[in-house]
């Protein structure tokens, strides 16, 4: 039922209009015509017919005409209800209560940890944003929080335990730990016989320094070594869901990390064997030989460039590659290309992209053009210019471009190479290795969509903490992700968050202690989003107790 405005010559009538199906149509009755709009427009006739028919219905809206005293607010509530569901499907307020039932928290702890996740999905920032940022939202039990109770949440989450089987030479064992092991225990059954664990690192600067242990100056991946930095490690499935993060210092060298968070794998989570694959930067000899000690498969990343076996013996060997061809994931016209070579019974894989290595060609050219038009400027000026530097040769006393090594560099183009000790095909190794890219989305997201700085905190427990929600806050998206496949939609965050946050309701306080929401419709997928995770929308128009 609905108002609609009819002209008729040169007069327009305001008439109350119903639609009813007949058959596979549909068409309107006109169930009354009020009159004229010129007429009644102005007078008091609409004002008090709309005030008596909400004396028949809790649901009808109080239209203002100035003789009642109303106030209004608005807020978004699309985020928390598709996340509460996913929140609440995951188990994890039953994990939170369980771990402070013998705790005397003046506050609802599972709801702050909440607030701060949802908050780290849609805007991210400190805790004092977010505490100003729930004032936006309708959260169930977020009213009642203040901001150092977000602080003694973070606190919370990074306390040690007294549990420390398993700690590593990095990090003791902490609350948030446990809260990843109660997680993994839902999904067990994804490690049964060989499977893939995805593991990579980053940093993450401090705007302070960052705490006692966990801020230290180390190499930035951000490219500021002059801040105090933590690390981040991440360990995904096979199927891109996060199973756990590391944190560490600042200082903890990649190459140090694997072996420690294989070692904690198998205690935490009970897993016997798996195939980890990591990046080059995780790469050794001690690293392997430890991993094959332990009995443990890999795919490694390799060093081209640093490691002469690779550079004088795998790259230079003869073969011919195989063409990898995957339905929607790999270019028709450039498939994959691979080819194994076995160097002293260790076994290597070369990859190959062409469509990479005629970019790589394409760049070092135009480099080479550009260097040829500068030589007459000065060596100095070339020397100190990294793309340039590899390319010279000092002879005589003058700087020139060495050739040679312009057919070394060719040697790498559009290539990577690969070490691995499993007994997988040479196809599904290099396929493997790809799906890295799974953490390395992860990473981005953590420092962009989910940018967890700034982080102001100076405790370690907080920080850690502040970082762990951020990994939460992942969780929840990608099951999120999971659910929207499964019914055929493959959304972009960005038009996730915005869609979520278009959906409103208006909350009407009218003067007799009647409150009344009004839902305003949902615009873009956010139907499609409500219906992937089962969640219905609320009604148009209710009233709140």
């Amino acid at each position: 039922m609905f108002v609609r405005v009819k002209t008729t010559g040169k007069n327009q009538y305001l008439q109350i209009v119903q639609n009813h199906r007949e058959g596979t149509k549909v068409k309107q009755q006109i169930l009354g015509t009020l009159g004229r709009v010129d007429q009644i427009a102005g007078t008091k006739d609409i004002d008090s017919l709309i005030s008596k028919l909400g004396r028949y219905t809790k649901e009808a809206l109080m239209v203002i005409t100035g003789q009642s005293n109303i106030e209004a607010l608005t807020y978004s509530i699309g985020p928390a209800i598709i996340f509460e569901r996913i929140w609440k499907d995951l188990e994890i307020p039953s994990i939170i209560h369980k771990l402070v039932e013998n705790r005397k928290y003046s506050f609802n702890i599972e709801r702050a940890i909440f607030l701060t996740v949802l908050h780290r999905l849609f805007v991210s920032g400190s805790d004092r944003q977010c505490d100003r940022w729930k004032t936006t939202q309708c959260i169930d039990g977020a009213d009642s929080l203040s901001l150092h109770h977000l602080y003694r949440a973070m606190r919370f989450l990074g306390e040690e335990v007294d549990d420390q089987l398993g700690k590593t030479p990095f990090s003791n064992r902490c609350v948030k730990d446990l809260i990843e092991e109660k997680l993994f225990a839902r999904r067990a059954d994804l490690f049964t016989g060989l499977s893939m664990v995805f593991f990579d690192t980053t940093s993450i600067y401090f705007e302070g320094d960052g705490g006692e242990e966990t801020g230290s100056l180390g190499h930035s991946k951000d490219h500021r070594p002059d801040l105090h930095q933590m690390i981040v490690g991440a360990v995904l499935n096979e199927k891109g869901e996060p199973i756990c993060c590391e944190l560490w210092p600042g200082n903890t060298a990649d190459v140090s990390s694997l072996i420690p968070v294989v070692d904690r794998m198998r205690i935490r989570f009970g897993i016997a064997d798996f195939c980890i694959v990591a990046d080059r930067g995780m790469i050794s000899e001690k690293t392997i030989a430890q991993l094959e000690k332990r009995g443990i498969y890999y795919i490694l990343g390799v060093r081209m460039h640093k490691q002469k076996i690779v550079r004088e013996e795998v790259l230079t060997r003869g073969g011919r590659f195989e063409e990898v061809r995957v339905e929607d994931e790999w270019d028709e016209l450039d498939p994959l290309k691979v080819k194994e070579v076995w160097v002293d019974e260790k076994r290597y894989i070369v990859c190959k992209n062409e469509r990479q290595a005629r970019k790589d060609e394409a760049t070092r050219n135009a480099i080479l053009e550009s260097l040829e038009d500068k030589l007459h400027s000065g060596a100095k000026s070339l020397v100190g210019n990294k793309g340039f530097r590899k390319y010279l040769a000092v002879k005589k006393n003058s700087v020139i471009i060495d050739k040679k090594k312009i057919e070394e560099e060719k040697r790498f183009d559009g290539k990577w190479v690969l070490t691995t000790n499993s007994n997988l095909k040479t196809a599904d190794v290099a396929l493997q290795y790809k799906e890295l890219w799974q953490v390395e989305q992860v990473f981005r997201d953590m420092k962009s969509i989910l940018d967890t700085r700034p982080v102001y905190h100076q405790l370690d427990e907080t920080i850690k903490g502040h970082v762990f929600c951020s990994f939460l806050a992942l969780v929840l998206r990608k099951e999120l992700d999971k659910r929207l496949q499964a019914i055929g939609l493959d959304l972009e965050w960005n038009d996730v968050k915005r869609d979520l946050l278009s959906l409103q309701e208006v909350v009407l306080n009218e003067d007799k202690n009647r409150t009344i929401a009004i839902r305003t419709a949902p615009q873009g997928n956010c139907f499609n989003i409500f219906r992937a995770v089962g969640a219905a929308l609320p009604q148009t128009i209710r009233e709140i107790a």
